[in-house]
């Protein structure tokens, strides 16, 4: 590898280092001679870790680490859901990290591929909100932790997506809760502009579903045995953050269920306000309707017309049309039409 190669190799490298037995030691230039040195102490392992590197950069790395080219194709293309992939010289393994946003109520998510082998971890991160940075200086401050190896690093890493996944579903709980008291409030608020933020939620809710939802598989089978690469003793942490997974996805599915609920009942209070107002409308229409029958009676210019040479008769018709009309307001007004 060529000088020019190794260093557009470092400009995608956030962070290279050798940790032996539960130290670190900060690793060479050479991603090699990394390799190497740890692969020739049995308690020491390589951590690289690499943020959105193209595919001349990455095949570089992933050349001097064996990594299988399925997976060195998913670990580019990015945009894969969470999954676990067992290979001849490594595993796979696809999370997605959720980010909210407090300023506009929004979640989005990143992409957190580990490739875990033989004395080495290699994370490609992909958009923000990756954990790594406080995963690594959580780890290095617990010596007995990275004395398991890579193992330590996977477990790390998956359970701190998955305790911010916690964390979100929360945050979205208390949003949800005042969408709830908007839904439910005396004077019923913008019914368009609620209506729209019932559906952006759902939208954040089904993002949410697809970082946390295809992920319980993978984390049942590192909590089971046989997966290479990973030690047996390491088995009761992953079930662990198996248990916040499950936590994590019940509550994904309440909000989903509530949201649901909410919706059908703004739609209902939207049949029964425009109930409200179709027989106020035919209220009004009705007592409306009265005075302009009888006037349209006798504007039409007959002969003969009941009481038309009496000197009462005009005070008469509008008093009966007056009549007409408050008895019809007041038998709507005692209906609650108006």
């Amino acid at each position: 590898m060529g000088a020019a190669d190794r260093g557009r190799i470092r400009a995608v490298i956030v962070d290279c280092a050798i940790y032996r037995d539960g130290r670190r030691r900060q690793g060479p230039s050479d991603i090699v001679v990394a390799l190497e040195e740890a692969r020739d102490s049995v308690d020491a392992f390589v951590w690289i870790g690499l943020h959105e590197p193209t595919a001349e950069e990455f095949d570089r790395v992933s050349a001097e680490f064996g990594l299988h080219p399925l997976a060195v194709e998913d670990a580019l293309k990015a945009h894969q859901r969470p999954k676990l992939e067992v290979y001849d010289d490594s595993l796979f393994l696809v999370l997605k990290p959720v980010m909210y946003e407090p300023e506009g109520d929004t979640v989005s998510t990143g992409e957190l591929m580990v490739f875990m082998g033989d004395s080495f971890v290699v994370t490609v991160r992909h958009g923000e909100g990756s954990p790594l940075a406080e995963v690594r200086r959580r780890l290095e401050a617990e010596p007995d932790m990275l004395r398991q190896g890579p193992t330590s690093v996977l477990y790390s890493v998956s359970d701190a997506v998955v305790d911010h996944y916690v964390e979100v579903a929360r945050e979205l709980q208390l949003d949800l809760e005042e969408l709830e008291a908007e839904v439910f409030q005396p004077a019923g608020g913008d019914a368009k502009n609620t209506a729209s933020r019932i559906y952006q939620f759902k939208r954040q809710v089904l993002e949410f579903r697809r970082a946390t939802g295809p992920l319980g598989g993978p984390m049942e089978r590192l909590a089971g045995a046989g997966v290479p690469y990973v030690a047996e003793d390491a088995r009761p942490f992953f079930r662990d953050v198996s248990d916040h997974l499950t936590r994590a996805g019940e509550q994904v599915e309440a909000l989903d269920r509530l949201l649901s609920d909410i919706l059908s009942a703004h739609l209902a209070q939207m049949g029964v306000r425009q109930n409200d107002d179709m027989r106020k409308i035919s209220a009004w229409a009705a007592m409306a309707a009265v005075p302009t029958m009888v006037a349209g009676v006798y504007g039409m210019n007959f002969t003969h017309m009941p009481e038309l040479r009496w000197v009462w008769g005009y005070p008469a018709v509008v008093g009966l049309m007056a009549v007409a009309v408050v008895g019809l307001y007041r038998l709507f007004k005692r209906r609650g039409w108006l």
